[in-house]
């Protein structure tokens, strides 16, 4: 995936936003699968993948409804950053272990 910058975080929350608390987790984890696949892909044929982008998550993040950006006087947002940013380190955390045992 693109280095992740604070817009792509929040691209991310705004999409999140457009679910059922239920289903955010696991739309988060495979927003954050596709944009590490279509950087793959993107770095393999040098275009950008035709359904995911190029590997940015605020690219792949426009693919999808979002809702305007609340502010942080709303909760609801917050737990959205918060689930999109642990999710991140999860992410990275996981390819780490990977990366050591390969």
């Amino acid at each position: 995936m693109r280095r992740v910058m604070h817009g792509d975080v929040v691209a991310v929350a705004r999409v999140l936003l457009t679910c059922a608390p239920p289903v955010r987790q696991g739309l988060c984890r495979t927003l954050i699968e596709k944009a590490d696949a279509a950087h793959r892909f993107f770095k393999r044929k040098g275009r950008a993948h035709p359904l995911w982008g190029d590997g940015s998550l605020m690219v792949l993040a426009h693919c999808y409804p979002m809702r305007p950006e609340p502010g942080f006087s709303d909760t609801d947002y917050c737990t959205c950053m918060e689930m999109v940013l642990s999710e991140l380190v999860a992410w990275r955390t996981a390819r780490q272990i990977t990366r050591r045992h390969s």
